[in-house]
């Protein structure tokens, strides 16, 4: 594997998936593996688990670790080819990017999207320049439009807690006080599409997302119903994608409380963190058995070490 960006650059997800659970239950097998190489990991934007999960699976895997933040410890970064560079930003992509590639042996970068034009978003513009000017094996800290060690370690979550049928998986969106992206909400359908599950995406009228990752799940606008006989709920708010960015509604309705699952009696809640507690996701659910969302944030250092270790240089 030489990028890992999206579960398309994954050819065994369930393969992926149990190597990463072998790990959790022997954390330091390939401790030997990384020695001698080092991993670069920038971040333009903030962070806990990637960072901090990320930094420990490196670790794991016997690896150096260079962490830059991009507001705070390096030059502002021009994007834009042919650009005329008076203004404030002091360096092009172009050059960062490449001395990241005679630096590391590893590139990981963590970008958001800017919410104001879809089509810059949704071409990884930012991404694609690291990728294409450090020449490195790349890994994905989250881009503007997917996050893939978020949803490998959900899928691992999954796994861990399958009951002995076919699940039923639910992504559902929850209410939030500002625009959020769509990368966990996307990232989360695509991988679904590639494990035996049946999957149902809930959401108020307005808030689709783009259809190249919920082609193939059932789509709900009503709430309750999307949740009945549910086994995984997963919790996550996101914008509009129709009208890029926007909030439609902030409907508290869809806060999950217990009385929710009446009809879902061994529903298990997820999500990706970080939560406004009692806004997206109400005390009782969080602390309460149903809550695997403190197994998934360990899940995400296993994750990240599975990738790693498969992650080489063409």
């Amino acid at each position: 594997m030489k990028q890992f960006t999206s579960v398309q650059d994954v050819a065994d997800v369930n393969a992926l998936v149990q190597e990463a659970l072998a790990l959790k239950r022997d954390p330091l097998l390939y401790q030997h593996l990384g020695q001698g190489k080092t991993l670069g990991l920038v971040f333009m934007n903030p962070s806990l688990r990637t960072r901090v999960s990320t930094q420990l699976a490196a670790y794991n895997l016997g690896m150096q670790v260079v962490v830059l933040n991009a507001d705070k410890d390096n030059w502002a970064l021009e994007f834009q080819d042919g650009a005329v560079m008076r203004h404030q930003t002091v360096e092009h992509i172009r050059d960062a990017a490449a001395v990241f590639g005679s630096y590391f042996d590893v590139l990981g970068v963590r970008c958001f999207p800017a919410l104001q034009s879809r089509d810059d978003d949704y071409s990884e513009h930012i991404m694609r320049q690291f990728i294409e000017h450090s020449g490195l094996p790349y890994l994905s800290l989250e881009s503007a439009t997917l996050h893939p060690l978020q949803s490998l370690a959900d899928a691992m979550t999954i796994q861990e807690h399958r009951p002995k049928h076919r699940p039923k998986v639910v992504l559902t969106w929850a209410p939030h006080i500002k625009p959020i992206p769509h990368a966990v909400a996307n990232s989360f359908a695509e991988w679904m599409h590639r494990l035996d599950v049946e999957f149902v995406v809930t959401h108020p009228e307005g808030y689709e997302l783009d259809s190249r990752y919920t082609q193939n799940a059932t789509i709900e606008y009503n709430q309750q119903k999307a949740l009945q006989d549910a086994d995984f709920v997963y919790v996550k708010n996101w914008s509009s994608y129709e009208q890029y960015g926007k909030v439609l509604t902030e409907d508290p309705s869809w806060l999950l409380t217990e009385g929710h699952f009446a009809q879902a009696p061994n529903a298990k809640i997820m999500h990706c963190l970080p939560v406004r507690r009692n806004v997206e996701l109400s005390d009782e659910i969080l602390d309460g058995p149903r809550s695997l969302v403190q197994q998934q944030a360990k899940n995400r250092i296993f994750a990240a070490q599975a990738v790693l270790k498969n992650l080489k240089s063409s």
